[in-house]
């Protein structure tokens, strides 16, 4: 007896990887307006079809590569709460400035009213499985008695998150050291 064969070929992760790759350098280098279907598939060497296989449509594969930019470079954590909350912020800093995070945003919330699919994947795939990790860390550290036990893990995770946005905003440059600075005054007010 033949085992059953699902149709079609298998997916390649080599073009799943040159899809995304192809999106964020688009999204870096065009932005989320200028970043075309057509343009990635050219920029990734395969077919808009193959792109469209996987992904519905601009807002599905531009949130889908920034997820990908937010797992490629994750570290697994410590158990140092301190340098784990700076490796995270280092790396999310690194990111946002990568492909221009705050311009994405920016269109994310221009388009909210013509494109709301675009905002809630940004929030589903970006925003809240960031603040889900830092919150992580923390109730983790809250857990092994390292931060108050009343401490508010989404009050400063959700600090944490705003703070390279506040910065970012206010056009000045970040200080040397920033992570290690923003960890250390927040952890100050979470210790038992």
């Amino acid at each position: 007896m033949k085992s059953a064969r699902s149709p079609g070929r298998p997916r390649s992760s080599a073009a799943d990887r040159a899809i995304l790759d192809a999106a964020l350098r688009l999204l870096a280098s065009d932005g989320y307006a200028r970043m075309t279907m057509d343009g990635v598939a050219a920029e990734a060497g395969v077919s808009k079809a193959t792109i469209y296989l996987r992904y519905r449509g601009k807002a599905d594969l531009a949130t889908a590569a920034l997820a990908h930019l937010r797992d490629a470079g994750r570290r697994e954590p410590t158990g140092d709460l301190r340098q784990d909350l700076v490796d995270l912020l280092s790396q999310m800093r690194a990111n946002a400035e990568r492909v221009s995070v705050m311009g994405i945003i920016g269109t994310c919330l221009a388009e909210e009213g013509h494109t709301p699919e675009l905002l809630r994947l940004f929030r589903e795939r970006t925003l809240l499985p960031r603040r889900a990790a830092l919150a992580a860390l923390l109730a983790d550290a809250r857990d092994r008695g390292e931060l108050a036990p009343d401490a508010d893990i989404e009050a400063a995770a959700t600090l944490l998150m705003g703070a390279y946005q506040s910065r970012y905003l206010s056009g000045e440059p970040f200080p040397e050291r920033w992570e290690e600075r923003l960890v250390t005054t927040l952890l100050a007010g979470l210790r038992p």
